[in-house]
């Protein structure tokens, strides 16, 4: 009996203890066990969005650098315009201010052979008057003569 009644003891215990576990310990097994499975979900789906916004960043990122590239080349097109606008400009300037140049020296050959053919009169009408006084064997008076000489000047132009 003895051994029916221990049996029974036992399973009185084990069924207490069953009963303990079930109202006591278990529902705080499943909460941290629940706790657990949404942390774990919670970090699953955070690796996911972590995911995503990374594969979006990625595109993100990729977008930028052909906008960028794009902006390059742009910036590099008009750098280039502008160099050939600003080399344009250049030589039009040169050729300006090489044609003024030209101008300006072509006057001032033309001053210089108007004094060296008033100085050529001069001393051709210098010239004809000594040869005169030569001919004439006189003195010539210049004062007298003055308008003979104009007239000698105009007459050499």
């Amino acid at each position: 009996m003895s051994f029916n009644l221990t049996l029974l003891t036992q399973m009185l215990a084990f069924a207490a203890f069953i009963l303990f576990t079930v109202k006591v310990v278990w529902p705080y097994l499943l909460r941290a066990i629940e706790q657990r499975q949404k942390t774990i979900a919670d970090g699953l789906a955070a690796a996911e969005r972590g995911r995503q916004d990374l594969e979006s960043a990625g595109k993100r990122s990729a977008e930028m650098m052909v906008e960028a590239k794009q902006q390059v080349q742009d910036t590099l097109s008009q750098a280039d315009k502008r160099g050939a606008q600003i080399v344009d400009e250049a030589k039009g300037v040169a050729k300006t201010e090489g044609d003024r140049l030209v101008a300006a020296a072509k006057a001032e050959i033309e001053q210089e052979v108007a004094r060296a053919k008033e100085a050529l009169r001069e001393q051709v009408a210098a010239l004809a008057i000594a040869g005169a006084e030569k001919i004439l064997r006189r003195e010539v008076d210049a004062r007298a003569h003055a308008d003979l000489l104009a007239q000698l000047k105009q007459e050499l132009r």
